[in-house]
C-alpha cells in the first residue's frame, strides 16, 4: 500500500501557518497602486499644460539674396539636432519647416517642380506653401518654423505645430 501522505515530508507548511493574501486585500493593493499611477501621470500632464510656452532663440539663418525662388537652404534650427529647411516659394514667399515627417520622422525633400515636400521613406507629401498633408501616411503637417525678416536678413524665432 502506497502511503498518501509522503508530500508531508517534502512539503512541511502547514495550512494554518501559511499567509493568506484575501480579495480584499489583493483589491486594495490594486486600488492604491492605479491611484499611485494615476497621480504620478497627473504630475507630467500638469507640468506640460504649466509650460506650454517654450522659449525659442532667435537666430538668423540667411540673407533674402542667398535663396533663390524655387530653391532651399537648410539650416538648424531650434536646436543643433533638429534639422531644418528654409524655401523660398516660386512666388518669392518664404517658409521654414523642420526637416522630418511627421509620419516616421524620415528627412523630407523638396520637390519644386511639383511645389511640395516628399517624404522617400513611405511616399508621404506635404504642401510647401502651408505644409499640409497631401498624401501618405503623415498624420498631421509638418512643424512650421515662424520667421522674421528685417533689413535683408531671414531670422528664424519659434515652431509652430510641435
Amino acid at each position: 500500500m502506497i502511503d498518501k501522505t509522503i508530500w508531508r515530508e517534502d512539503f512541511p507548511t502547514r495550512w494554518t501557518d501559511d499567509n493568506y493574501t484575501t480579495r480584499r486585500e489583493f483589491t486594495k493593493f490594486l486600488v492604491m497602486v492605479s491611484g499611485a499611477t494615476f497621480v504620478g501621470n497627473g504630475y507630467f500632464v500638469i507640468q506640460r499644460l504649466g509650460n506650454n510656452k517654450e522659449s525659442y532663440p532667435s537666430i538668423e539663418i540667411a540673407k533674402e539674396a542667398e535663396v533663390a525662388p524655387g530653391s532651399v537652404k537648410l539650416f538648424r534650427y531650434p536646436t543643433h539636432n533638429d534639422p531644418a529647411m528654409l524655401i523660398r516659394l516660386s512666388d518669392g514667399r518664404f517658409v521654414a519647416y523642420l526637416q522630418r515627417c511627421t509620419h516616421l520622422s524620415c528627412p523630407v525633400h523638396f520637390a519644386a517642380k511639383r511645389g511640395r515636400l516628399e517624404c522617400p521613406c513611405h511616399n508621404g507629401a506635404f504642401d510647401a506653401a502651408t505644409g499640409a498633408v497631401l498624401e501618405g501616411p503623415p498624420p498631421r503637417p509638418l512643424p512650421r518654423i515662424s520667421l522674421r525678416i528685417e533689413n535683408g536678413a531671414i531670422f528664424a524665432e519659434g515652431v509652430q505645430g510641435t
